[in-house]
């Protein structure tokens, strides 16, 4: 038989809302296990932008996908959560009040209080090209996100697209790939201006190249590429020599499972929530970060982090109705340092 896991909280999602939720959790001594369908701890910004600069991040002027989720791990280590990767949520049944039998497709059955959906936008998967074979060189030539920077250092690089990912991953591989390439289909470009003035910029001087036109082909073995087929115009096709090609279409967002958990949505796409405390319409069951709607909803990290404060003192509710929930301050609190470790 499985062995049912017990727990206060479990979190749906290890992205840096979810993270930083262990610690507002953590300090109201609420014991914490936090599911996540990727294998890695982070969320988006472990598995599509770990080198990308984020600069709205109170107190860091500039830090990246990555070291930021370093960071979280760091400040949750006292309150030891325990994570289980590669999961994904299968069924939400309430057994008590409050109390939730759930259970993710490797087989998992946890028995928790309340449960926090952190899962940014749902699954996300990268819209394709629609290019035939463009299979075969998925994952090694091809790629629809930037893990390691330094794994395109002195290649000759195309990237595809017109947006903000397109437009930011060619300013900052352009100075370490030995050529980038930048293709759009038209001469006009949804990104922040000053990036697209940076790329033209770049394009003047003769630092990178930009054309017009559309991927048709790829050309390569053993899933390597050596060059992409574009067509410019009806007349017009040729063959860019190229090692790797980033195609940046953007993402189809799906809430997955939790759209069938019985919970009010916003356009279908949301889980609505109250501003109050972030509790959805089935209590015990919060919805923070991404994932979530309410009026004037800012999809920032910054904001996911406020509504994780919120859920966590209504949810101290749920796990200890007995106690009294007093307000304290990490500055001025010696109990509160001492769980941190600081005194």
């Amino acid at each position: 038989m499985t062995e049912i896991i017990k727990t206060d909280v479990l979190i749906v999602g290890a992205g840096p809302v979810g993270l930083f939720s262990v610690f507002e959790l953590g300090l109201l001594d609420i014991r914490v296990h936090v599911v996540d369908i990727l294998d890695k701890i982070g969320g988006q910004c472990a598995e599509l932008y770990p080198e990308k600069p984020i600069y709205d991040i109170p107190g860091f002027p500039i830090v990246t996908g990555q070291e930021l989720v370093d960071n979280l791990l760091k400040q949750i280590e006292p309150f030891s959560p325990v994570f289980h990767l590669s999961r994904m949520i299968s069924t939400i049944e309430r057994i008590g009040d409050p109390l939730f039998r759930v259970t993710t497709d490797a087989g998992d059955v946890f028995e928790t209080k309340t449960v926090v959906i952190a899962a940014g936008g749902g699954s996300f998967q990268p819209k394709k090209p629609p290019i035939d074979g463009i299979e075969a060189y998925e994952g090694k030539s091809v790629s629809y996100a930037v893990r390691q920077m330094e794994a395109f250092r002195d290649r000759s690089v195309l990237i595809v697209g017109g947006g903000d990912s397109a437009l930011d991953w060619t300013l900052n591989l352009q100075p370490i790939a030995k050529r980038v390439t930048l293709m759009h289909r038209r001469d006009a470009f949804r990104a922040a201006p000053h990036s697209v003035e940076k790329m033209r910029a770049l394009v003047a001087e003769g630092a990178m190249d930009l054309k017009f036109g559309q991927v048709v082909g790829l050309e390569g073995a053993d899933g390597q590429l050596t060059g992409a087929v574009i067509k410019e115009d009806a007349d017009t096709v040729y063959t860019l020599p190229v090692d790797h090609m980033l195609p940046f279409f953007g993402l189809t967002m799906k809430l997955g499972p939790v759209s069938s958990w019985g919970l009010d949505l916003h356009n279908d796409e949301l889980v609505l929530v109250s501003t109050e405390t972030f509790e959805t319409s089935q209590p015990g069951i919060f919805a923070i970060g991404d994932i979530n709607w309410y009026p004037g909803k800012l999809k920032l990290i910054l904001s996911g982090f406020h509504e994780g404060a919120l859920m966590a003192q209504k949810a101290f509710r749920y796990i200890y109705p007995e106690k009294r929930l007093t307000f304290q301050y990490t500055t001025s609190s010696s109990s509160l340092q001492k769980k941190l470790g600081v005194l």
